[in-house]
């Protein structure tokens, strides 16, 4: 494959699966979602390709990934809300840097474990999204039952 069309695909696939993660953080009416996810794979792959092909082969990949890393704190922090003594925006926080980690993989090539992560990432919003919600919901249904008493 031509190196040209390999780096449009990597930036095609981690835009792909970021935008996969921000769809169910989206469809669970979080802040962040498909946009964003997909904005911070994408942004994530296109730094790590600039830095590893940009420069002549001079670039070093693994500063660009450590900065990388550390740049996503940021917009994930913005995701975070404290209210009294709840917290909200952590998933969502959580999935912002998966996503950018699912951004670098795909760049530097590693489409399988790219791939894992995001299946790994959806099945565990979604599972375990359900098992909360579902205790919640009995929760709820628990406390009214005591209050009517």
């Amino acid at each position: 494959m031509n190196e040209t069309v390999e780096m449009v695909f990597r930036l095609v696939l981690a835009a792909v699966q970021g935008g996969l993660i921000g769809a169910e953080r989206e469809y669970r009416g979080k802040v962040a979602g498909t946009r964003t996810h997909l904005l911070v794979a994408l942004g994530s792959a296109l730094m790590m390709l600039v830095s590893r092909y940009g420069f002549g082969g001079q670039g070093d990949p693994s500063r660009v990934a450590a900065q990388i890393v550390s740049g996503i704190g940021f917009i994930g922090a913005g995701a975070i809300m404290v209210d009294r003594h709840s917290v909200h925006g952590l998933t969502t926080a959580a999935g912002i840097w998966v996503a950018a980690g699912i951004g670098m993989a795909t760049a530097a090539g590693l489409y399988v474990l790219a791939l894992a992560t995001t299946t790994l990432s959806l099945v565990g919003l979604e599972v375990f999204g359900i098992l909360l919600f579902r205790d919640r919901r009995r929760a709820r249904r628990n406390s009214d039952t005591s209050k009517s008493v």
